[in-house]
């Protein structure tokens, strides 16, 4: 009758145990001087060897010849315990075996003595499936034993063992076989059996065992059957995976934003009857590989997975930013949770690969910060430029005077004054703008600005309440506000600047919009540049909603139309609060 390959190569030995030299060594140490506990409990992933120590353990203790440690393997005891003939050795299934009765039969039955070896042993696997009152019924028993019972636990999840019961045992950690050590035992097994291994076929099997030996003999065995020759092309076939040039050519395609040759891709490896979820899975490993590669140079190529060249991982890592490989990894871990629940494995696939593509379609926080970092990157590239606006028209700059006293300095000429009328006689400075009159607002007085020389520098006239300035003020911001918000402030659909009475309100289209543009370090950048243009000390602030229409500015008067000096008088007085014209 055929015996797997995990059944038949098994250790019987300590020295047999491959990668766990930590837990055999002290294991060995003890059985041969004697020193034993009275309780163990072996913790670690699946296949490391935690229930092959326990029963190689289980043969020392009664061994009647040990060899430094080891079991002989020949003596009755060893035999007996081997073929499962006796009854004193006893291997219990936790996740079967529960409930509190059964472990208070097992705590009624450890009492008496061994009736053909020296110890009474309970080997309990996956014990943390015990019951809370299960493990209740144990601890008194495992606390006090009687000197011929010896218990060892084995569980792969050590937090759901109660502290109780670690308190009462010593334990000892399996460790991740290394791919290099499964890949030599695997050569080794594959000699003796007669299997036409290669040495790329057996470290492609290693890596796919995560550190299992007991898994990469299973897969040897699935592999073996009805093959010439077992190099990695036919493991990649025998188990459904798309293999490690497939994958790059896939995780290419994503990165150049090919959709169209992505799914073709992958119809291809589904026709060629790759399963979905493994090919997600490579992807997976490939994007966390590039992602170490990228956030960690200089330590993480000891955490990568491997199976890619240098030259793959180099392409593809130029190709693609640290927040983009961040949402991948989380979408493609998103996606492999949910497919085998999926009604559709193929069509949930072929979603992810989209999404994957245009970061744009993926409404999650890490697709979110793709497509920020990729605007950035644009913007650093001068791939986006801000709209072409027509240049405000601005007065030049008079160049400075050298030494000129103040008292010969260039002065405006001064209005004319208006005809004096009975009653009214003022000797004051004239207004240094015009201003309209209360009482008839279809007239204004014209008086000329001030000249650029004033103020030290040009300004820019900008009616109260009008946004037409805009266009080329967001224009002229390129270098003096960070590059994320320009696209913000260059795009008219989303905000428009409003000037009015001193103030700069930004009116955006939304609170995100509204949230990116409202930051200290934007608005005091925003506040210099309307000083710049404007003078003054201006006050910048961003509301969400639409801007008011622009105020009518005041008509001038018809040409021709009788000038009245009541209303130039009226205008000039309300400049002054100390004035009361009566």
């Amino acid at each position: 009758m055929y015996q797997a390959l995990y059944r038949k190569w098994r250790p019987r030995t300590f020295d047999d145990v491959v990668g766990q030299e930590h837990i055999t060594d002290t294991l060995k140490r003890q059985v041969a001087a004697g020193r034993l506990s009275h309780a163990y409990l072996f913790t670690g992933t699946r296949g490391t060897g935690k229930t092959t120590c326990a029963k190689i353990l289980a043969r020392a203790v009664n061994c009647r010849d040990p060899q430094e440690g080891n079991p002989c393997n020949q003596c009755p005891a060893c035999l007996g315990i081997e073929n499962g003939s006796i009854l004193d050795v006893l291997e219990l299934d936790a996740a079967s075996n529960n409930g509190v009765d059964q472990v208070r039969a097992l705590r009624d039955e450890a009492v008496y003595t061994p009736a053909a070896v020296a110890k009474r042993v309970y080997i309990v696997d996956e014990v943390h499936m015990l019951s809370v009152a299960a493990f209740n019924a144990l601890l008194k028993i495992l606390e006090e034993p009687p000197p011929h019972l010896l218990f060892i636990l084995a569980t792969t999840e050590l937090h759901k063992v109660p502290a109780t019961i670690k308190s009462r045992c010593q334990q000892f950690a399996f460790k991740r076989i290394l791919p290099m050590q499964i890949t030599r035992r695997l050569e080794y097994v594959a000699q003796q059996e007669g299997i036409p291994l290669t040495r790329e076929g057996a470290a492609l099997l290693a890596r796919l065992a995560d550190g299992g030996m007991r898994d990469a003999l299973s897969l040897l065995d699935q592999c073996a059957g009805g093959k010439d020759n077992l190099d990695e092309q036919a493991v990649l076939d025998t188990l459904g995976l798309a293999g490690s040039v497939e994958t790059a050519a896939l995780m290419e395609r994503l990165a150049g934003r090919d959709t169209a040759g992505a799914l073709d891709t992958l119809a291809r490896l589904y026709a060629g009857g790759k399963d979905v979820g493994a090919v997600l899975g490579e992807l997976s490993a490939l994007a966390r590989d590039l992602l170490l590669r990228k956030t960690a140079p200089q330590g993480g190529a000891s955490l990568m997975a491997g199976g890619y060249d240098e030259a793959t991982l180099r392409r593809l890592g130029e190709k693609l930013s640290a927040q983009r490989l961040l949402q991948m990894l989380t979408q493609l871990q998103a996606t492999g949770a949910d497919l085998p629940r999926s009604a559709n494995r193929r069509t949930d696939a072929e979603l992810c690969l989209i999404r994957l593509s245009d970061e744009g379609l993926d409404e999650s926080f890490a697709g979110l910060s793709a497509r920020i970092a990729r605007l950035e990157e644009k913007i650093a590239q001068g791939a986006l430029a801000a709209p072409v606006s027509p240049p405000s028209v601005q007065p030049e700059r008079p160049a400075p005077a050298e030494d000129i006293p103040p008292w010969e300095e260039e002065r405006p000429p001064l209005p004319d004054e208006p005809p004096e009328e009975a009653g009214f006689v003022f000797d004051a400075p004239a207004p240094p703008a015009a201003s309209v009159g209360p009482g008839n607002p279809g007239r204004s007085l014209s008086i000329p600005a001030p000249s650029p020389a004033q103020n030290g520098s040009p300004r820019l006239s900008v009616p109260t309440g009008d946004s037409a300035f805009w266009p080329s003020f967001a224009a002229g911001l390129k270098g003096k506000v960070p590059p994320t918000v320009m696209p913000y402030l260059n795009n008219p659909a989303k905000v428009a600047g409003v000037w009015k009475n001193g103030k700069l309100t930004l009116w955006v289209d939304s609170e995100f919009t509204r949230s990116m543009l409202n930051k200290p370090a934007v608005l005091e950048k925003l506040a210099r540049a309307a000083a710049d243009t404007f003078g003054g000390q201006p006050q910048v602030s961003v509301v969400t909603g639409t801007p008011p229409p622009a105020e009518p500015a005041a008509s001038a008067p018809a040409p021709g139309a009788e000038r009245d000096p009541l209303d130039d008088l009226l205008s000039f007085g309300g400049q002054f609060d100390n004035i009361t014209i009566q």
